[in-house]
């Protein structure tokens, strides 16, 4: 009896705690419904019980960065001696949205003690990118895998296309041939970014290009910005100006850059019971930080390209595009023969000066003029490039009299209101007073000019012949005689040894290209030579412009290309087009990137100098043998 009444005693407290049966198997799956292309998101698929064979389905318009990254997790409760178990398995996968549309997923299955059990399906709609992120490539965090059905942790570091992006803001989105556009490439986080470097360039086919980025001594100036009502802080990348070379619909490629994220991250501990883990893995106090490698590209910019017009463009335009002031200066406006006079033509305003082609004033044949000196100052802004320009003209009149300059015509064309402006100069008098040396001792009168050769004027007067003259016999004739005829050959030779030299001397001062090519060893030795100073004191703004105009200016010079016309594409085809060796073509083109872009790569600074002015000497010499 009393064994009967201890058996009921053990069964009336057992019972209790038998195990209640877990609900039936489902499969359920949780995913955004709306993503924007190329952004980055998971599909998870949840059993509420263990499972094997599992099947996902196919998703057809998406790009599948990684998975399934499989996680499991249990829980046991205890309610008033009842015992509960809940076990979970989460299969998931990362997916980037590859094109617009509406996308039907299917249903993923698992087998659960022999039966299947499937998921439902459900659709997801793909609308284009508004360009608040930029999608970048790269591996996609996903759980680390483990063995003999050991749990996973779902809790790894990434950083989505909402959180880190790259775009690229134009100052204008319309413009005509030859107006400036500013091109900004700002990064956009939420979480912090290290090891920044430019990994793909832009090419800017049909641009002329400028480099205005403020490097704020290395450092990327930052600020904050709201994107679609979300704070940003915002690092300005790079400033380039480009300035389109011709119409049309031209298309930006985008740029590319690699950097590292910092993601915070925290362990998965859910099944500790240990207060003090709980406590410790809030966020506040967790400190361990995850390094994600991200690479980034800009958003796509077309600029649509407009001609300027041609029923109202003056006979006087000479392609300036913007906005001037230009007038002219005389140092002095009386003065003797073979005294110098210096005449300043400038022009300020906002446009690409160092483009600008200065007015040429036209001269008196009397007046020996010499080449002008072109200097240029330029300053860059948020809304481009601001300066003066000026040409000064060093002339010396030849012959004494009254000369007139007449007025000089600058015209340009101002995209601020579609129109072209003529500017017009004063007109100079010119007194020129015979001076010492301006006359011959005969009474005739030598002088030379750019457009004539010398003459002498006054042959008819002869002065009376003084001193101690050589007298010969009346009868000694010198005609016909073999001197006179040695004289006349070797005058005759002398003669044609002259006309060849003149003409090819004519020849080549008429040929400005072969002056440009003949001449551009020696420019561009010139311009390195002042690298080279800069080199030495560690300037690194003027090193590196030095450096582009003696790499830029040299392969314009020698192969005749027009500086509006430069770039890389040109330089390569140019190359190719005179036979130049293909891997000689690679590397002036890979110095001229790294000129361009040495200065914001990271590294030491005084190496990449080094280095790149190494590249420089060598690339040169390499060609002048070879072109």
């Amino acid at each position: 009896m009393r064994t009967k009444i201890s058996l009921l005693l053990i069964l009336s407290v057992l019972v209790p705690t038998i195990l209640r049966a877990q609900d039936d198997p489902t499969l359920t799956v949780s995913s955004k419904r709306q993503v924007m292309v190329g952004e980055r998101f998971q599909v998870a698929f949840e059993a509420n019980t263990e499972g094997k064979n599992f099947t996902a389905p196919s998703f057809e318009g998406f790009n599948v960065l990684g998975g399934p990254f499989t996680s499991t997790s249990s829980s046991v409760q205890i309610v008033n001696g009842s015992i509960s178990r809940t076990t979970k398995n989460t299969y998931t996968y990362a997916l980037q949205a590859a094109q617009e549309g509406t996308f039907r997923i299917g249903s993923a299955s698992l087998t659960v003690k022999g039966s299947k059990i499937s998921s439902e399906p459900f659709e997801i709609k793909v609308v284009p990118d508004d360009g608040s992120y930029s999608a970048s490539s790269g591996g996609a965090g996903g759980g680390s895998s483990s063995q003999g059905g050991a749990q996973r942790n779902t809790n790894d570091p990434q950083v989505s296309g909402k959180d880190l992006f790259l775009r690229v803001i134009p100052s204008k989105k319309s413009a005509y041939v030859g107006e400036q556009v500013v091109l900004t490439y700002k990064l956009y986080t939420k979480v912090p970014v290290t090891s920044l470097s430019i990994e793909r360039a832009p090419s800017y086919a049909g641009f002329w290009t400028k480099d205005i980025t403020d490097n704020n001594g290395g450092s990327l100036k930052q600020s904050s910005e709201y994107v679609n009502g979300v704070e940003y802080t915002t690092a300005e990348i790079q400033r380039i100006i480009v300035v389109p070379q011709r119409a049309g619909n031209l298309t930006l490629d985008p740029m590319t850059i690699e950097c590292i994220a910092q993601v915070r991250t925290q362990s998965n501990n859910s099944r500790s019971m240990d207060p003090f883990d709980v406590f410790f893995n809030d966020p506040f106090f967790n400190r361990n930080i995850a390094n994600v490698r991200k690479e980034l590209s800009s958003n796509n910019v077309s600029i649509e390209v407009k001609n300027l017009p041609d029923n109202s463009k003056p006979a006087s335009f000479a392609g300036a595009v913007g906005n001037y002031n230009f007038k002219s200066d005389i140092d002095k406006t009386q003065l003797k023969t073979n005294e110098a006079f210096t005449l300043t033509l400038t022009v300020s305003g906002t446009g690409v000066i160092e483009l600008l082609q200065m007015p040429e004033p036209t001269f008196p044949p009397d007046f020996e003029v010499y080449d002008p000196k072109i200097t240029t100052s330029a300053s860059n802004g948020a809304n481009g490039m601001t300066g003066t320009k000026k040409a000064e003209y060093l002339v010396i009149p030849r012959r004494a009299g009254n000369f007139d300059l007449a007025p000089i015509v600058f015209s340009y064309f101002n995209p601020s209101n579609g129109s072209y402006s003529t500017l017009m100069s004063e007109s100079y008098s010119i007194q020129v007073e015979k001076g010492i040396g301006g006359e011959g001792e005969d009474g005739g009168s030598i002088y030379a000019s750019n457009q004539e050769g010398i003459k002498y004027l006054g042959s008819d007067i002869r002065h009376i012949m003084t001193g101690n003259p050589r007298l010969k016999p009346i009868h000694s004739a010198f005609f016909a005689t073999t001197p006179y005829f040695v004289v006349l050959l070797a005058i005759l030779l002398l003669f044609i040894i002259m006309l060849t030299v003149s003409k090819k001397h004519e020849a080549l001062k008429q040929d400005n290209a072969a002056n440009r090519n003949r001449k551009a060893d020696k420019v561009a030795r010139g311009r390195l030579k002042k690298a080279e100073q800069f080199l030495k004191v560690k300037d690194q703004d003027n090193f590196y412009v030095e450096m582009s105009q003696a790499l830029w200016g040299y392969i314009a010079d020698k192969l005749g290309i027009e500086r509006s016309k430069l770039s890389m594409e040109t330089v390569s085809e140019t190359m190719k087009g005179k036979n130049v060796p293909d891997d000689l073509t690679q590397q002036f083109v890979d110095t001229l990137n790294n000129c361009e872009f040495a200065r914001f790569a990271p590294g030491n600074a005084e190496e990449k100098m080094d280095d790149l002015y190494r590249r420089g000497i060598e690339v040169i010499s390499k060609a002048e043998k070879v072109i």
